[in-house]
């Protein structure tokens, strides 16, 4: 059997467990072990071993349940009632008006958070009974949410760029910056899009709240104040150099347990729900890591990855057209896994072949992430679309219908990366200076 007849037997085995409701990561160990056993004669007991003790003592793994309990913590606080109160009244003469403040309430939680979910759930159970009451457009509505909620998977700190970092051996700190910039583009598009279609459909916004005066205006948005403060502790003390990923994970959780506190959502309960829920979701993260590290190891082993990359290179594709078969790749994928899976089960095979495309690393991070936000609003599997049904309790098809328009943004989105890939590689060459 040849290397690349071997990676289809063992491509199929991988389906029918994760179709079978076998675990991400058991799926990813059974198959490594048997690629280990049938197509190889390397020691598969001792590389297990190996392979998962070095895949969770990773020392680049550290700010990932920091950054996970910060959010647990920002998600049981009044956070999303400040935001919403402090971007509100500055938003009233602007096409589209309230809605914006989906765009700009998930663009700033993601930048606290690292989660899709948690910023789409906080943001969605704070805006959506509002927007109802005033009368807008429930597809603008539950649209601008899903897409917007996506926005977590690249505003650092942003838990899947760690994942990616970790599976590619990447700095975190130059990930988290290469992720400012095109999160920025993703916000504006977003805006945008809402911008266009209210001056499309103009009668389909209700009237505009008479204006506030300037004072109280300025009195709301005091009540950002310890939100920008928590992002600029966390990303700026990184861009800085003053902190690693680390400690500004420290920083972060230290910052949400104050401002928890502070506005009142700090009880025993609440820290204990929030500590359980990012110990759940922290070792579900490295246990698919761990699988997926003996996955790596035991590709390796098997020659598969060298075999796809020389076969990817015999297609004489350019990096162009490889960056559009690997979107739909992703995408694809996306529609059945979640997105840290997609990172981790695919990166020991891509990597090869965008190196030997010579395609950046940190670059495609970037794009990856990008990408997986497009599969968070896409059926059967995207997480975005589950949490936004249990909050409108519309069909879960009339949801992907309604996030449908911010699919195609993600999409322009990743054109104009493409494009103009210095959006993700100009802040960590500053960085580095």
């Amino acid at each position: 059997m040849g290397t690349l007849e071997v990676g289809l037997a063992l491509m199929a085995l991988l389906f029918v467990l994760l179709a079978g409701g076998v675990w991400v990561a058991i799926s990813l160990t059974v198959v490594a072990y048997a690629g280990l056993a049938l197509f190889s004669s390397a020691p598969a007991g001792l590389v297990l071993g190996s392979s998962l003790w070095g895949a969770v003592s990773s020392w680049s793994l550290a700010p990932l349940p920091l950054f996970v309990w910060m959010g647990e913590i920002l998600f049981r606080s009044r956070l999303s009632e400040d935001m919403y109160a402090g971007l509100a009244p500055w938003l009233r003469r602007l096409p589209g008006r309230l809605l914006h403040v989906n765009v700009l309430g998930c663009g700033i939680f993601a930048a606290v958070s690292g989660s899709s979910a948690a910023t789409a759930a906080t943001i969605g159970r704070m805006s959506i009974p509002e927007l109802r009451r005033r009368g807008y457009d429930e597809r603008m509505i539950i649209g601008t949410l899903a897409g917007s909620g996506t926005l977590g998977l690249l505003i650092p700190p942003s838990i899947i760029l760690i994942v990616y970092g970790v599976s590619a051996q990447l700095s975190i700190a130059r990930l988290f910056m290469a992720g400012v910039l095109p999160g920025a583009v993703l916000v504006v598009l977003f805006m945008g899009y809402i911008v266009t279609w209210s001056l499309l459909h103009p009668g389909r916004n209700p009237p505009a709240d008479p204006a506030l005066p300037l004072g109280e205006r300025l009195r709301a948005s005091a009540r950002l104040a310890p939100v920008i403060a928590l992002i600029a502790g966390v990303i700026g003390s990184i861009y800085a150099g003053i902190a690693t990923p680390t400690e500004a994970a420290a920083i972060g959780v230290a910052g949400a347990l104050v401002l928890s506190a502070v506005t009142g959502g700090l009880t025993l309960a609440s820290f204990r729900d929030g500590l359980m829920g990012a110990t759940r979701t922290s070792c579900m993260i490295v246990f698919i890591l761990a699988g997926a590290a003996f996955l790596t190891t035991a590709m390796g082993y098997t020659g598969i990855p060298r075999a796809l990359a020389e076969w990817i290179a015999a297609l004489g594709l350019s990096p162009v057209a490889l960056i559009a078969a690997l979107t739909v790749f992703f995408v694809v994928l996306g529609c059945f896994l979640d997105g840290i899976s997609v990172v981790v089960l695919t990166t020991s095979v891509i990597l090869p072949m965008v190196n030997a495309a010579g395609i950046d690393p940190l670059w495609f991070g970037i794009f990856l992430v990008v990408v997986v936000e497009m599969s968070q609003i896409t059926p059967p599997v995207g997480f975005n679309l589950f949490v936004l049904q249990g909050l409108t309790g519309r069909n879960i098809f009339r949801i992907a219908g309604a996030s449908l328009p911010f699919f195609l943004v993600l999409l322009s989105a990743v054109v104009i990366l493409v494009v103009f890939p210095e959006l993700a590689t100009w802040l960590p060459q500053q960085m580095a200076r």
